[in-house]
């Protein structure tokens, strides 16, 4: 692995853990003004970028290279309202996309196939992401200020399930 590449590596760790933190602190804002679906959505969320920059992590050690890790900034803690919580979480999303495809095109430009093998895996993942979150927020933006369609969404938003539940679940299938 190239210096650069690697440089880059452990900036996008930080990057997804920094998500991961973010994502926490939006958790903490909905719980704190009552929308606990949010939250827990939220919640999961922050896993699962913890999950993403720990997928990095394991990469670099697997490449035989000591693994550097950067401070991150402390997360924005205060939003005017949910529909702001979810278009941060899109701006979020949507930077990670780009940070990502400027690694891949980096590790292509170096030739760097493994680091690219392993990107490939990311941006499949932040199709998805920032799909999921735009919904969220189309959601939202349609809803507008009625409280109890707002509410509706955050019951929907507290249906999601962790992918620890969804393997938890095919473990218990597999014992049957």
């Amino acid at each position: 692995m190239t210096p650069s590449v690697l440089d880059a590596i452990t900036r996008q760790i930080a990057a997804e853990f920094g998500a991961s933190f973010s994502y926490l602190s939006m958790a903490a804002w909905c719980e704190h003004h009552k929308f606990m679906g949010a939250g827990q959505w939220l919640r999961a969320q922050s896993q699962e970028e913890h999950g993403h920059a720990m997928k990095l992590f394991n990469f670099v050690l697997a490449r035989n290279h000591p693994v550097q890790l950067p401070g991150i900034d402390q997360p924005r803690g205060e939003f005017a309202s949910i529909v702001d919580v979810f278009e941060r979480a899109l701006a979020q999303e949507q930077e990670v996309s780009r940070n990502i495809d400027a690694l891949y095109e980096l590790a292509f430009r170096e030739k760097v196939f493994a680091a690219m093998a392993e990107l490939q895996w990311f941006i499949t993942e932040q199709v998805e992401e920032e799909k999921t979150v735009s919904e969220i927020v189309a959601k939202l933006h349609m809803v507008k200020d009625d409280p109890a369609s707002i509410l509706d969404v955050d019951r929907e938003l507290g249906g999601r399930r962790d992918e620890g539940d969804e393997e938890a679940d095919r473990g218990a299938k597999h014992a049957r």
